[in-house]
Order: C-alpha cells, then sequence, then structure tokens
C-alpha cells in the first residue's frame, strides 16, 4: 500500500500492438482479398453489350489487339499455325499434365496466369518459362475489368504482373481480361479497357477459336472444336486451371497429335506473332516484386495459420466452459450437502474467537461500514485495524466509534504486506480473517467462512465476494465477473486442490500456516496470490466457501478499472513466476503448479493475448467470407457464455436481471481486460517495477441489516 511512487507509464507496446494490429489487418485484407474475391470457376464470356464506339477493325480483326500508343492494330497468326494458350492457372493438378503433353509433342503455349494462384505454387510459374512457354496476365484474382472500378482494374493488372517478376524476374506485355472471348463480343466497356491498358503498355489477347473446355462436353467434343477449321492462324482457348480440367488434358493430346498431322506449327502468341512479349525486370524491381511476393505468400499462409488457431482456442475456451460448469456443480452439490469438496463430513463446527485484520490506507469513506459490519458478526471477533500511515483520519473514525473488541494499530506507511504482518503479529487467536477497508461483512460470515478450517489440513479459506455498487453497466459486468469468472474458477480450483488465490476482501488462515511461511511477503502486487501460493507450495490446503459472503466497492471509472486490474493482473504475473518451481514439485505444491499456473497461464495470459487476433479476424470474417455463418459463430458463443453465465447465477442465487449487459461485455469490456494483460505482460516482460494503485472509494457501502452507511454518504 506504498503510495508515493508511480510507475513510469509504458508508451511503447502499445505502438508495437497497434503496429501489429495494422500488419495483421493488411495481411489479412490481402489474404481476404486474394482468396474470397477470386471467381475462376466458370469462365463463360460475359454477353457483349453496346458496340457502338468500337472500332470496326478491331471487332472484325485478329485477336491479337494492340492500342499501344493511341494506335490501334489487330493481328492474328500466320497460316497453319496455332498460337495456343491457357487461362486460370496454374493448377497443381492440371498445368503439369499440360505441360508434359506440350513437352511430349515438342509444342510450346502462352499460359495466362491468375496472380493467386502463382501465389500459392510459383514453382510451376517458373517450370512453364523453363520448358520454353510464355506467361501473360490475367489479373490477380479474376476479376471482371470490364466492371471493375479503375482503381481495382490498375490493382489487379499491376499486381499479377509483379506477382509474376517477383517469381521468374520477367514480366510481360501480353494481358487477356477474365471473361472475354473472340473479337465479335467485344463492346464498349471492353474496349475502353483494352484503351486503358494499351496505354500502360499491354497487348490484349483475345481469341479466334474456344475450346469451350469450360462447359465440359466431353474429350472427343473439346478436341473435334478445336481441330476442325480451316488453315488460317488460330488463338486458341483453353483452360489449365478452375476447375476440374481432365477432358483438356485428354483433348490437348488428342488435338496436338492431330496438329502435328496436318503440319500445324503450334506456338506461343509471341513465337506466332514474331513479338517481343516478356522482359527481364532491373535487379532492384526484381528485388522489391520478390518482396512482394514473399509478403504476400506469408499473408496467405496467415489465414490458414489464424483459422487453425481459432479453432483451438475456440475448443479450449468451449472446453473451459464444459469444465468449470460440470466441476462448479459437483462443488455446489457438496456444499448443499453439507460436505466438502472431497467427501468428507465435515468436522464439528469452529466456535473459538478469530482475529479480524483490516489493514487500512485513507480508507475514511468506507471504514466505518466495514468495521461495523465485522463488529455486528454473530461469531465472536478481535478487530484489528492497522492503518497505514492514513493521512485522512481514517484511524481516527475507528477510535471515535468505541465499538468493543475493536482495536486500533497506527503504523508508518509501509505498504499493505507490513500491515497485515502488523496485525498478524498482534493477533491472539489460531485462525486470522484478512479483510479489505472497503468491504463488508454479514452477521453469518465469519462463522461460515471458517468452518472449513476445522480440517487440519486445510490452511485457507476464500470466500465468496460480491460486488456491491452493481447499478450501472459497469457494475454490471463487474458482478457478471465476479459470479462467473471468479466465483466458477474459484470452484474448480477447489476441488482440483490448486486454489491460486485467497481474496484479500475475504480469507480466513490458520495463524500456524501464516507463522510457516513467514507471513505475508511484499515480493509482488498481489499479495494475496503469492500468499496463497506459498500456503499451497507448503502442503496446505485452500478451499472455496460459497456461502461466506463479502461485499466490497468495484471501480465505477475505467480509470479506476483500469488502475485495479492492472495492478491484479500485473501482481499475478509476478506470482506465477516467483512461484514457477511448483511445476516440477510434488504433492500439494504440484497440483498448484501443474494445474494452477497452467490454467492461469493459457485461459488468462495467452488467450486474452490473442483476443486482439480474434477480433480483427472476426471483422475479416464478416467481409471475406459469409457474414451470416461468422454471426451465427459469434452468437453460438455468446449463447454458451450466457448459459455458463445463467448457471453461475443460479447456483450463488442471484437476479438474472444483469445478464442483458452481457452481449455488451463482451465486445467493450472484454476488449477492455485483454488489453489490461497486454500492458501487464509488456511491463512484466520489460522489467518495470509498478507501485500500488490505490482503488477510489466511494462510500456506498451499507452494513447488512441495519442501512448504516458509511461516514461520506
Amino acid at each position: 500500500m506504498r503510495r508515493t511512487a508511480h510507475a513510469r507509464r509504458p508508451r511503447i507496446h502499445w505502438i508495437v500492438l497497434g503496429l501489429s494490429m495494422l500488419i495483421l489487418a493488411i495481411g489479412l485484407i490481402a489474404q481476404g482479398y486474394l482468396n474470397h474475391l477470386s471467381g475462376i470457376s466458370n469462365d463463360a464470356a460475359v454477353p457483349a453489350g453496346d458496340a457502338s464506339a468500337v472500332p470496326a477493325s478491331v471487332l472484325k480483326g485478329g485477336p491479337v489487339v494492340d492500342t499501344r500508343g493511341g494506335h490501334v492494330r489487330t493481328a492474328s497468326p500466320p497460316r497453319n499455325s496455332i498460337a495456343l494458350t491457357f487461362d486460370d492457372g496454374p493448377d497443381p493438378t492440371w498445368t503439369p499434365k499440360i505441360l508434359a503433353a506440350l513437352r511430349a509433342h515438342h509444342a510450346h503455349a502462352t499460359f495466362f496466369v491468375v496472380g493467386s494462384a502463382a501465389l500459392q505454387h510459383p514453382d510451376l510459374i517458373r517450370q512453364i518459362l523453363a520448358d520454353g512457354n510464355e506467361i501473360g496476365i490475367h489479373t490477380l484474382t479474376h476479376v471482371n475489368l470490364d466492371t471493375a472500378p479503375a482503381w481495382r482494374r490498375r490493382l489487379e493488372i499491376t499486381g499479377d504482373q509483379d506477382v509474376v517478376a517477383g517469381i521468374t524476374g520477367r514480366t510481360s506485355v501480353l494481358l487477356r481480361p477474365p471473361y472475354s472471348a473472340s473479337n465479335a463480343a467485344v463492346d464498349n466497356a471492353s474496349w475502353k479497357v483494352m484503351q486503358s491498358t494499351g496505354s500502360d503498355g499491354y497487348i490484349t489477347v483475345l481469341s479466334s477459336l474456344d475450346s469451350k473446355d469450360w462447359e465440359r462436353p466431353g474429350t472427343t467434343a473439346i478436341a473435334r472444336t478445336i481441330t476442325a477449321s480451316d488453315a488460317k492462324g488460330h488463338v486458341v482457348l483453353m483452360h489449365d486451371g478452375g476447375g476440374d480440367r481432365s477432358q483438356t488434358v485428354a483433348a490437348l493430346n488428342s488435338a496436338l497429335t492431330t496438329w502435328a498431322g496436318q503440319n500445324l506449327r503450334v506456338a506461343t502468341v509471341g513465337d506466332a506473332l514474331g513479338l517481343r512479349t516478356m522482359a527481364t525486370v532491373p535487379p532492384l524491381q526484381q528485388t522489391a516484386d520478390a518482396a512482394l511476393v514473399w509478403a504476400l505468400q506469408a499473408a496467405d499462409s496467415l489465414g490458414g495459420f489464424l483459422s487453425i488457431a481459432l479453432i483451438v482456442a475456440g475448443i479450449v475456451t468451449f472446453a473451459r466452459a464444459v469444465l468449470v460448469v460440470a466441476v462448479a456443480s459437483r462443488h455446489h452439490r457438496r456444499a448443499r450437502a453439507g460436505r466438502h469438496q472431497h467427501g468428507v463430513t465435515t468436522e464439528p463446527p469452529l466456535t473459538e474467537p478469530v482475529t479480524v485484520i483490516v489493514p487500512a490506507y485513507n480508507e475514511a469513506l468506507g471504514i466505518e461500514a466495514a468495521v461495523r459490519s465485522i463488529a455486528g458478526s454473530r461469531h465472536p471477533v478481535e478487530i484489528i485495524v492497522v492503518d497505514d500511515g492514513s493521512t485522512d483520519g481514517t484511524a481516527d473514525i475507528v477510535e471515535a466509534l468505541a465499538l468493543p473488541g475493536v482495536r486500533v494499530i497506527r503504523r508508518p506507511n509501509g505498504g499493505k504486506p507490513a500491515a497485515l504482518n502488523t496485525g498478524i503479529a498482534a493477533s491472539s487467536n489460531d485462525v486470522v480473517v484478512m479483510v479489505d477497508g472497503d468491504t463488508v461483512f454479514e452477521p453469518d460470515t465469519v462463522t461460515k467462512l471458517i468452518q472449513p478450517l476445522a480440517k487440519p489440513e486445510v490452511g485457507a479459506v476464500s470466500g465468496n465476494t460480491k460486488v456491491a455498487n452493481r447499478r450501472g453497466v459497469l457494475g454490471a459486468w463487474q458482478h457478471i465477473e465476479y459470479v462467473v469468472g471468479f466465483n466458477l474458477d474459484r470452484r474448480l480450483f477447489d476441488v482440483a486442490e490448486c486454489m491460486p488465490t485467497v481474496p484479500g476482501a475475504i480469507g480466513a488462515f490458520r495463524r500456524e500456516a501464516l507463522t510457516r511461511v513467514a507471513g505475508v511477503s511484499d515480493d509482488t502486487l498481489a499479495e494475496d496470490t503469492d500468499l496463497t501460493m506459498s500456503l499451497c507450495r507448503d502442503g496446505w490446503r485452500v478451499v472455496y466457501q460459497d456461502n461466506a459472503l463479502a461485499w466490497t466497492e468495484a471501480p465505477a471509472s475505467i480509470g479506476a478499472l483500469w488502475k485495479q486490474r492492472y495492478r491484479w493482473c500485473y501482481g499475478t504475473l509476478q506470482a506465477m513466476w516467483k512461484h514457477r518451481g511448483a511445476l516440477l514439485q510434488r504433492g500439494a505444491a504440484g497440483k498448484l503448479g501443474r494445474r494452477g499456473l497452467t490454467y492461469l497461464l493459457v485461459l488468462q495470459v495467452l488467450l486474452p493475448l490473442f483476443a486482439p487476433v480474434v477480433d480483427v479476424f472476426a471483422l475479416y470474417g464478416l467481409v471475406f467470407l459469409d457474414p451470416v455463418r461468422v454471426a451465427l459463430v459469434w452468437l453460438g458463443f455468446l449463447a454458451v457464455q450466457l448459459a455458463m453465465a445463467a448457471y453461475a447465477f443460479r447456483m450463488d442465487r442471484e437476479s438474472l436481471r444483469p445478464l442483458w449487459t452481457l452481449p455488451l461485455q463482451q465486445v467493450v469490456y472484454r476488449q477492455l481486460m485483454y488489453l489490461v494483460v497486454i500492458q501487464s505482460v509488456f511491463t512484466a516482460v520489460a522489467g518495470m517495477h509498478l507501485r500500488w494503485h490505490r482503488m477510489e472509494r466511494y462510500g456506498q457501502l451499507r452494513v447488512p441489516g441495519t442501512g448504516v452507511p458509511s461516514k461520506a454518504a
């Protein structure tokens, strides 16, 4: 509770987080664009529209259209030659078979490649060129250039060109717009695209003989279509990607044999027309393009990795929900049956007096309600209020109450652990109850809390902390968190015998156990977690008593909540690191290490660190995947959370009314909590020392059954 210094606020981690999320978002956008905006499964030509602006020389000319330099020229392969072309590849199944057929017949072809497919199969792109074939541009994702806006047309064509250059070190001037056909099918929209791409240096390659293999009419039909023609030169259109091309491969072998018998020359577009269509890019540009290819391939892999990671995270989250509810149900049934978790009949009740220690630093707003509530206990208690150098008259308020059995010890400010140790040293009883100065007890809280200590193996007991100021959305969210998160987990930890925390708000301890672990340590900011872990490692059982209720003030502002949870999380990380040796120990210590610490690491550290990625991926799913399916997954996750919350509320006999705020909690409060974890982890890894952040007090506590408010109220 030393409040004189404050931690230097770390800033760099927010920059790192922001940049990481930006890179992740860019990567997912690239992955989504490349993989979910592609339409290469059907290459049917789009019906032509108005062609009034298309020159007659284009409509009746050759299939190779050159509009570079503002001039319009068309050309066809010479007689007795075939410019063989393939669209929509590369495909790992069909492209190698087509290349093998070309090699077997000593023929060559032009492959108009889709950039997204090339990224996935760069070796096939290199093999195409290595075999003496030619590459042309077929856009990045097989988009219809006629209907795409100008920015996307440029992105699609330039992106595909950059991918080819990054893989091969060469560029191509040949472009075949997806869904194009013969010259007669050119309309005003496609002509505008030809003019635009011509100004960028591209030659448009249409077709004069369409195999229609995309219809899969059968091998014989495809072969007949492309071989039953006159002797004039043709640009033949076939496909090596976009679906099952087994008929194409078979028809190609047949056609190549037929053409060879007809003495037809089968060549690339460039060779057939005598054009230089590919050029080597400068080294610097090749390096940049190769880096782009690497980045896009990494983005493509990122989507798959995140999909697997999300599935694993979803399974872990669902398994945790099932496990927690099942174990909590078992704990609840045994508690209701009047037995402890491990099935041993409860010992005769403890009736001897206990000492209640209240460490207090500037608790003037709530100390009166806290002390009066404890003094009203039905169980005999000695109350020791340790004033830790307060400057607001906290000790004076307690002394003015003149309550029997209440003692005030004043000491210089030294921190909460020192104040607790002072109280322990001054206590007169074998059982010590520790309670925060912002917490009130019910009359039977102490009686219920200490009963498990009748068993000699039990060294500490955690009570059930309730949020007193639960009105408003923020209060409701914390109320849900206390009931669902903290208390369900404590039931699990109790049954698993690995309780990591007895909260400072309400906990009972065997004084002998405290002595054996040298009292409360100030090594961490989570002194309650540190103490509990020390007791577990010393061999003591730590249990949860769900009917021992304590009411505490929760933060009423986002800023106060942030400070409190930052301290809790950072202190818990400190305690986990301090007690990491428990992972290798046996007995009670080993249970804490292998069960408790592992649970905390996975579910309270690693999963929250992964949470921002989940949110970014959810937005990705809404844009690039099926938004209905994504929404259903989210609703399913919410339904699991709601069911678990309803069950927890039922066990704690709480009204279900606050659960209406649960959906908002999942999209606001959850993000705040994982940001706390991120800052805490960064602070811990950076080796920065965080000082205690004192929580604001609001004076909203009341003494149960009396209506007596705190002093300020």
